[in-house]
């Protein structure tokens, strides 16, 4: 049986083993699942922005100990910090990349708190015509993982397009490669229905270079988009080296195909703390652990009280 069949016929399991605790394929834990548990800085961002020593420090004293920058930076290509520029008014704050620090004084106060930093969100452009500078950042900063948080719409319509993107993928991910970065995709919830017979996400999947592209597996949206993380991380050992983690309040679906942002914003109610919903944390981290994730992000997106929200995610996860 190839992975396409596996995770077709496996789908109609995906509620189940999302909704039920320990169905499938958790463990006994005992109690030490994660050694080190890392946070995306977009479930905090005005906090950030407003004070972005004190939040770190926040975050220190909870036990975090590692942390996924988003962008756009000081280095990033004009595209898109003017694409930042233009949903910032919306969104109720600007702060991004090293939100107004310079690169040393952000290195210095991770430092104090002995945080470090394992990954970034970038964008395309950036990654196609700034590489210099991002591995400068990395060598300063020491991040090994530079990941893309979406697929542009134009490069996802068709599946030629998907194809092509994987094209895209290997070129980006071996200039990443020898420039000591790790070159990963996050996924979002559209690409993980049968498109023509076809899954489009196992096209980027099966037609990019193992050793180059590597992924990050956001397990709300690809619930959310219908598919089971654990049959993902299962099929695709090592290529999944990070993952996000939120919980979901009660089993939900894309009302389409998961490829708007109106779409992505209508779910943000069904997020909750880690813990405090339905999805089997403990066996899709086993799930990740067994098929090479490196390291674990707790994101709740713009969550909007972060002082208590995100305790409770980590004192749930410690506590695995």
């Amino acid at each position: 049986m190839n992975r396409r069949d596996f995770l077709r016929q496996t789908a109609s399991l995906t509620a189940a083993c999302s909704i039920l605790p320990g169905f499938a394929y958790a463990k006994k834990s005992s109690g030490k699942l994660l050694k080190s548990i890392g946070i995306q800085l977009f479930s905090l961002p005005k906090m950030l922005e407003h004070d972005f020593r004190k939040a770190i420090e926040m975050l220190a004293g909870m036990g975090y100990r590692e942390i996924e920058l988003y962008g756009p930076y000081p280095f990033s290509a004009e595209s898109a910090k003017a694409g930042w520029e233009a949903v910032t008014p919306q969104l109720g704050f600007s702060g991004s990349g090293f939100f107004g620090h310079s690169i040393l004084d952000i290195k210095t106060i991770l430092n104090d708190f002995e945080i470090r930093v394992t990954s970034i969100h970038t964008d395309l452009e950036t990654l196609q015509t700034r590489m210099p500078q991002l591995q400068e950042a990395a060598e300063i900063l020491g991040f090994k993982y530079a990941c893309i948080p979406y697929i542009p719409e134009n490069l996802r319509s068709t599946l030629d397009e998907y194809k092509r993107t994987a094209e895209l993928f290997n070129i980006i991910g071996e200039e990443a490669i020898n420039s000591g970065i790790r070159f990963g995709y996050h996924n979002h919830g559209y690409g993980l229905q049968e498109k023509n017979g076809q899954i489009p996400f196992q096209i980027i999947l099966d037609e990019t270079d193992s050793g180059n592209v590597f992924f990050e597996l956001d397990i709300f949206w690809t619930v959310a988009g219908g598919a089971n993380p654990a049959d993902y991380l299962q099929s695709y050992p090592e290529r999944f080296k990070l993952m996000h983690i939120k919980d979901m309040k009660e089993l939900v679906r894309f009302a389409g195909d998961g490829g708007s942002p109106a779409e992505w914003i209508s779910l943000f109610p069904y997020m909750t703390t880690a813990g405090n919903g339905v999805l089997d944390l403990q066996g899709i981290i086993e799930a990740g652990l067994d098929a090479g994730v490196e390291h674990f992000f707790v994101e709740q997106d713009m969550v909007e009280n972060p002082e208590t929200a995100l305790k409770m995610s980590i004192d749930h996860l410690k506590a695995l």
